[in-house]
């Protein structure tokens, strides 16, 4: 069985073992995790404010979304190094660091130098967090790394819808669009300390014996990238995240070509985005219960497959319903990627850089997504050919999670 795989490790240390409290622990991974993606999706549903007072084009504005997500794809890469030279504590709260500096910035001047550069501190912060928090999940949590990595993504996912929410409100409410946009200051605030705590507790528990056999394991990876499995991960992942990178730039504008109001486009996102988190939360729990998780990503392909297809051909039938499910199945998805990579070895050091590097290569293909369809649509005027595009992805995708049987993992991975 997987659990005990995971423990007869000897880099695994007992569930027991850390004086952190399960429920502190929790806390802190959601505190966290939430502040990851508010900046991104709250730019979609004011991006007419942001192109009136701007000036920028659809392919300038695609650049807020692939910029962060291109720097989360090298970033991840980078993380595991980073956190051994610095320690995780400090790579944590350093980038949350950033994303709080990225968003506070964007209050007093933003025009679109700015919005990139915040962007891009905003990217490089998240990308450190996740390339190290799914490590440090697998390590606090080894007997229940399905159900935390399903909790990180639920939270990763509800940052999104509020963003994606309470962004556009706040314009409804009087306040400026660069207001909207620094909010999401706040959250990343009160993470802080709450991360600095945690981490500190944690950091000491493992400053004895199980950081060095840890740090012994994790600074001899360089042969994961040698494995066509690793990049078969990349592209799972990159692709998949390719959809969500571009329903977060352009399912608001879309729907606003429409007629609908930054607000009531801003809520379809936030109703995927919510729809996103219970699947993120419900699935790889669900799925805990076998070692094969291809039956459940099947679902959210499935999934992702009727929900692009609904865009492109009857987009004003039911676009709540088909929010939900192209949320459904883009955050069931993500979340059980997330597994399956940490399933890969056994070491939880081991498994966080290849969690790391599937996250680098995946999330690098993932933020060409909305510049491709800036281009599809500035060659056809339309959105429909973006979400064809998303579809193929899909379609691609379904071909290649066939190959991620469990029974493989140990030959495929095996360490030189």
């Amino acid at each position: 069985m997987q659990n005990k795989k995971h423990n007869s490790s000897p880099a695994s240390p007992s569930p027991s073992a850390s004086s952190l409290s399960p429920a502190l622990w929790v806390l802190v991974v959601i505190a966290i995790t939430i502040n990851l993606r508010p900046f991104l999706t709250a730019v979609g549903p004011l991006g007419q404010a942001i192109r009136d007072s701007t000036g920028m084009g659809l392919s300038q504005l695609s650049w807020l979304t692939l910029l962060p997500m291109a720097l989360m794809g090298v970033g991840a890469w980078v993380a595991p190094t980073v956190s051994r030279w610095i320690g995780a504590r400090s790579a944590i709260c350093g980038s949350l660091l950033l994303i709080a500096l990225g968003c506070a910035l964007r209050l007093p001047s933003a025009g679109a130098a700015v919005l990139l550069a915040t962007a891009a501190l905003c990217g490089a912060g998240v990308a450190l967090i996740q390339g190290v928090l799914p490590g440090a999940i697998k390590r606090e949590s080894p007997r229940h790394v399905a159900q935390m990595m399903g909790l990180y993504s639920c939270a990763l996912m509800g940052g999104g819808a509020f963003g994606a929410q309470i962004s556009p409100l706040a314009m409804q409410w009087g306040w400026d669009w660069r207001a909207a946009l620094a909010l999401w200051t706040v959250p990343v605030l009160i993470a802080l300390p709450l991360a600095w705590y945690a981490f500190g507790q944690i950091n000491e528990h493992h400053s004895n014996n199980a950081v060095s056999s840890t740090q012994t394991q994790s600074s001899d990876t360089g042969w994961l990238i040698r494995r066509p499995r690793t990049w078969l991960l990349m592209a799972c992942f990159g692709l998949v995240n390719g959809g969500y990178a571009a329903i977060v730039a352009w399912l608001a504008p879309f729907y606003q070509t429409h007629g609908w109001s930054a607000a009531k486009s801003g809520t379809l996102v936030a109703i995927l985005s919510i729809a996103q988190a219970t699947a993120a939360l419900t699935l790889p729990a669900l799925a805990a219960r076998h070692q094969d998780r291809r039956p459940w990503i099947a679902f959210t392909l499935l999934c992702q497959l009727l929900g692009f297809a609904v865009l492109i051909w009857w987009p004003d039938a039911a676009p709540t319903l088909n929010a939900i499910v192209l949320g459904v199945g883009l955050g069931g998805c993500f979340a059980l990627m997330m597994v399956v990579a940490l399933d890969h070895l056994p070491s939880p050091s081991q498994a966080g850089a290849l969690n790391a590097l599937m996250q680098g290569g995946g999330f690098l293909l993932a933020s060409l997504a909305p510049w491709v369809i800036a281009q599809l649509h500035e060659a056809t005027g339309k959105f429909e050919s973006g979400w064809m595009y998303q579809l193929g992805a899909v379609c691609v995708v379904c071909v290649l999670v066939a190959r991620l049987s469990p029974s493989r993992y140990s030959v495929v991975m095996k360490a030189p």
